[in-house]
């Protein structure tokens, strides 16, 4: 969590203090819920259904549960689809090159594939093909 740089759109440093957070119940412990709460980082993690067992167990000792928002869940799960969208490619997936700007083309091309067959679909085709991305 420490590593974590949201770069700026003009010049200067990355900022080390991102605005939210998304991530996926893997996240989900209280080491990284309460380094989020002490950095007045704004979080969206799905609870385990084990911690939330634990927490409903325990009663008013096991607290409140954690605030979830929906909406913007759904935002992130449209990120990691486009994401395994680029790992169906496997130059994406296995990462061959071994210098960042080339795999930096990798990805780009990878990206204009994926948008080429949402845009300009093949004839015969469904108007809404499963690799499109977009809301057609």
């Amino acid at each position: 969590m420490d590593k974590i740089r949201v770069p700026r759109a003009g010049l200067g440093r990355p900022r080390r203090r991102p605005d939210s957070l998304s991530a996926d119940k893997a996240y989900s412990n209280r080491t990284i819920r309460a380094y989020l709460r002490r950095r007045g980082i704004r979080h969206v993690i799905l609870e385990k259904k084990d911690h939330k067992a634990a927490r409903l167990r325990r009663g008013s000792d096991g607290g409140r549960p954690p605030g979830f928002d929906k909406e913007r869940y759904k935002k992130r799960k449209t990120v990691e689809r486009a994401i395994n969208k680029l790992k169906a490619h496997r130059a994406v997936a296995t990462r061959y090159e071994k210098r960042a700007y080339i795999f930096l083309g990798t990805v780009t091309v990878a990206a204009l594939v994926i948008w080429r067959r949402c845009r300009f679909p093949q004839p015969g085709s469904r108007p809404r093909d499963r690799r499109c991305l977009c809301r057609a």
